[in-house]
Protein backbone atom coordinates (compact mmCIF):
# COMPACT_ATOMS: atom_id res chain seq x y z
CA UNK A 1 0.00 0.00 0.00
CA UNK A 2 1.47 3.33 -1.04
CA UNK A 3 0.51 6.97 -0.59
CA UNK A 4 -1.90 6.94 -3.57
CA UNK A 5 -3.77 3.99 -2.09
CA UNK A 6 -4.06 5.84 1.22
CA UNK A 7 -5.38 8.95 -0.52
CA UNK A 8 -7.96 6.87 -2.41
CA UNK A 9 -9.07 5.21 0.84
CA UNK A 10 -9.32 8.57 2.61
CA UNK A 11 -11.55 9.93 -0.17
CA UNK A 12 -13.72 6.79 -0.11
CA UNK A 13 -14.13 7.15 3.66
CA UNK A 14 -15.27 10.75 3.19
CA UNK A 15 -17.79 9.75 0.51
CA UNK A 16 -17.97 6.20 -0.84
CA UNK A 17 -20.43 7.30 -3.56
CA UNK A 18 -17.75 9.18 -5.48
CA UNK A 19 -17.09 7.87 -8.96
CA UNK A 20 -13.67 6.65 -10.04
CA UNK A 21 -13.47 9.73 -12.28
CA UNK A 22 -14.22 12.09 -9.37
CA UNK A 23 -11.55 10.47 -7.21
CA UNK A 24 -9.08 10.45 -10.09
CA UNK A 25 -9.75 14.13 -10.76
CA UNK A 26 -9.02 15.03 -7.14
CA UNK A 27 -5.79 13.03 -7.19
CA UNK A 28 -4.74 13.84 -10.77
CA UNK A 29 -4.74 10.19 -11.89
CA UNK A 30 -6.79 8.31 -14.48
CA UNK A 31 -10.10 6.80 -13.40
CA UNK A 32 -8.78 3.42 -14.58
CA UNK A 33 -5.92 3.73 -12.09
CA UNK A 34 -8.41 4.42 -9.29
CA UNK A 35 -10.54 1.45 -10.41
CA UNK A 36 -7.53 -0.90 -10.47
CA UNK A 37 -6.29 0.28 -7.08
CA UNK A 38 -9.72 -0.12 -5.46
CA UNK A 39 -10.13 -3.61 -6.92
CA UNK A 40 -6.75 -4.65 -5.52
CA UNK A 41 -7.53 -3.18 -2.09
CA UNK A 42 -10.88 -5.00 -2.02
CA UNK A 43 -9.22 -8.30 -2.97
CA UNK A 44 -6.50 -7.79 -0.35
CA UNK A 45 -9.16 -7.19 2.32
CA UNK A 46 -8.19 -3.56 3.03
CA UNK A 47 -11.69 -2.46 2.05
CA UNK A 48 -14.08 -4.59 4.07
CA UNK A 49 -17.42 -3.04 3.08
CA UNK A 50 -19.17 0.12 1.98
CA UNK A 51 -21.91 1.42 4.22
CA UNK A 52 -24.25 4.35 4.71
CA UNK A 53 -24.37 6.00 8.12
CA UNK A 54 -28.02 6.65 8.93
CA UNK A 55 -29.43 9.10 11.49
CA UNK A 56 -32.10 6.93 13.12
CA UNK A 57 -33.48 9.83 15.17
CA UNK A 58 -34.24 11.83 12.02
CA UNK A 59 -35.88 8.76 10.52
CA UNK A 60 -38.16 8.50 13.54
CA UNK A 61 -36.67 5.22 14.75
CA UNK A 62 -36.16 5.75 18.48
CA UNK A 63 -33.56 3.27 19.69
CA UNK A 64 -31.56 3.45 22.87
CA UNK A 65 -27.89 2.56 22.86
CA UNK A 66 -26.10 1.00 25.80
CA UNK A 67 -22.53 0.08 26.57
CA UNK A 68 -22.22 -3.23 28.40
CA UNK A 69 -19.18 -4.41 30.31
CA UNK A 70 -19.34 -8.12 30.99
CA UNK A 71 -17.01 -9.69 33.52
CA UNK A 72 -16.64 -13.38 32.82
CA UNK A 73 -14.80 -16.47 33.88
CA UNK A 74 -11.48 -16.06 32.03
CA UNK A 75 -11.86 -19.53 30.51
CA UNK A 76 -15.19 -18.51 28.95
CA UNK A 77 -14.40 -14.96 27.77
CA UNK A 78 -13.71 -15.87 24.13
CA UNK A 79 -16.80 -18.11 23.93
CA UNK A 80 -19.04 -15.40 25.39
CA UNK A 81 -17.60 -12.75 23.05
CA UNK A 82 -18.23 -15.02 20.05
CA UNK A 83 -21.81 -15.73 21.16
CA UNK A 84 -22.45 -12.00 21.65
CA UNK A 85 -21.60 -11.36 17.98
CA UNK A 86 -24.60 -13.47 16.94
CA UNK A 87 -27.24 -11.27 18.60
CA UNK A 88 -28.97 -8.72 16.33
CA UNK A 89 -29.07 -6.19 19.19
CA UNK A 90 -25.27 -6.18 19.48
CA UNK A 91 -23.45 -3.73 17.21
CA UNK A 92 -19.88 -4.13 18.49
CA UNK A 93 -18.01 -6.62 20.66
CA UNK A 94 -14.46 -6.36 21.97
CA UNK A 95 -12.39 -7.72 24.81
CA UNK A 96 -10.24 -5.56 27.07
CA UNK A 97 -7.70 -6.28 29.73
CA UNK A 98 -7.08 -3.72 32.43
CA UNK A 99 -7.54 -5.00 35.96
CA UNK A 100 -9.36 -8.01 34.59
CA UNK A 101 -10.36 -9.43 31.24
CA UNK A 102 -13.79 -8.06 30.26
CA UNK A 103 -16.07 -8.03 27.24
CA UNK A 104 -17.32 -4.66 26.03
CA UNK A 105 -20.42 -4.58 23.83
CA UNK A 106 -22.42 -1.81 22.17
CA UNK A 107 -26.10 -2.77 22.22
CA UNK A 108 -29.33 -1.21 20.90
CA UNK A 109 -32.95 -1.74 21.93
CA UNK A 110 -36.25 0.04 21.34
CA UNK A 111 -36.58 0.92 25.05
CA UNK A 112 -35.30 0.08 28.53
CA UNK A 113 -37.73 -2.80 28.96
CA UNK A 114 -36.47 -4.48 25.79
CA UNK A 115 -32.87 -3.87 26.86
CA UNK A 116 -33.55 -5.41 30.27
CA UNK A 117 -35.23 -8.42 28.65
CA UNK A 118 -32.31 -8.92 26.26
CA UNK A 119 -29.79 -8.83 29.09
CA UNK A 120 -31.84 -11.09 31.37
CA UNK A 121 -32.79 -13.67 28.74
CA UNK A 122 -29.84 -13.69 26.37
CA UNK A 123 -26.69 -12.39 28.03
CA UNK A 124 -26.91 -13.24 31.74
CA UNK A 125 -27.61 -16.97 31.14
CA UNK A 126 -24.46 -17.45 29.02
CA UNK A 127 -22.10 -19.88 30.77
CA UNK A 128 -19.27 -18.01 32.49
CA UNK A 129 -20.95 -14.59 32.83
CA UNK A 130 -20.12 -13.28 36.31
CA UNK A 131 -21.25 -9.64 36.22
CA UNK A 132 -22.88 -7.24 33.75
CA UNK A 133 -22.63 -3.47 34.01
CA UNK A 134 -24.73 -1.43 31.62
CA UNK A 135 -24.59 2.28 30.83
CA UNK A 136 -27.35 3.75 28.67
CA UNK A 137 -26.05 6.40 26.28
CA UNK A 138 -28.03 9.58 26.85
CA UNK A 139 -26.37 11.74 24.19
CA UNK A 140 -23.76 11.16 21.48
CA UNK A 141 -21.28 13.94 20.87
CA UNK A 142 -19.20 12.20 18.24
CA UNK A 143 -19.46 8.97 16.29
CA UNK A 144 -16.92 8.25 13.58
CA UNK A 145 -14.74 5.54 12.21
CA UNK A 146 -10.96 5.78 12.23
CA UNK A 147 -9.85 7.34 8.95
CA UNK A 148 -6.91 6.35 6.78
CA UNK A 149 -4.04 8.76 7.35
CA UNK A 150 -5.22 9.65 10.85
CA UNK A 151 -2.56 7.51 12.48
CA UNK A 152 -0.34 10.60 12.25
CA UNK A 153 -2.65 12.35 14.73
CA UNK A 154 -1.75 9.77 17.32
CA UNK A 155 2.00 9.82 16.76
CA UNK A 156 2.04 13.23 18.52
CA UNK A 157 0.83 11.52 21.68
CA UNK A 158 4.05 9.48 21.88
CA UNK A 159 6.23 12.59 22.19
Amino acid sequence: MDDLDRQILRLLQENAKQTYSEIGGKLNVAHSTVYDRIQKMEQAGFIVKYEAMVDLDRMGIPLITAQMVITADPKETENIAQKMTRFDQVLEVATSFSEELVIIAKVVAKDQAELHSFIARSVAPLPGVLRIRTAIVSRKYKEERFGVGEEKKFSKLKE
